[in-house]
């Protein structure tokens, strides 16, 4: 699996370098994102700009960011989707489910936004 890791103090973002998101790939993208999760990075933004294929089993990868960030009051964010990978998600319902933005720049937004707000919230109780 072909990807890039930026590393930053609130986030991730993974970059995945592949063309599809298929069985071939999504092993080894799960154990990742599971990796990046028992580091202690509850926010990860996952860049699919390059992906023009995904199929179930990419999918399930991506169940399995949502799952992990959740878990740990995180923020799992899909970014860059092409047409084809955003149909799939649509009509599997899961746009109600995972958090997508068009751009990377506006997943870091979100991310930050979605942290001032827990602090606010801290602060409060």
């Amino acid at each position: 699996m072909k990807y890039t890791v930026d590393k930053h103090e609130k986030y991730i973002l993974i970059k995945l370098n592949e063309s599809k998101l298929n069985s071939l790939v999504t092993p080894q993208l799960k154990s990742e994102l599971i990796l990046i999760n028992t580091e202690g990075q509850r926010n990860i933004i996952l860049d699919l700009s390059q992906v023009k294929f995904a199929d179930s089993s990419g999918l399930s990868s991506l169940l399995v960011g949502h799952r992990l960030c959740k878990n740990a009051s995180g923020s799992f964010i899909l970014c860059g989707l092409n047409d084809a990978v955003s149909r799939l998600i649509t009509i599997s319902q899961l746009d109600n489910v995972l958090s997508i933005v068009p751009t990377c720049e506006e997943g870091i937004d979100l991310i930050f936004m979605e942290e001032i707000e827990k602090e606010l919230k801290r602060e409060i109780r």
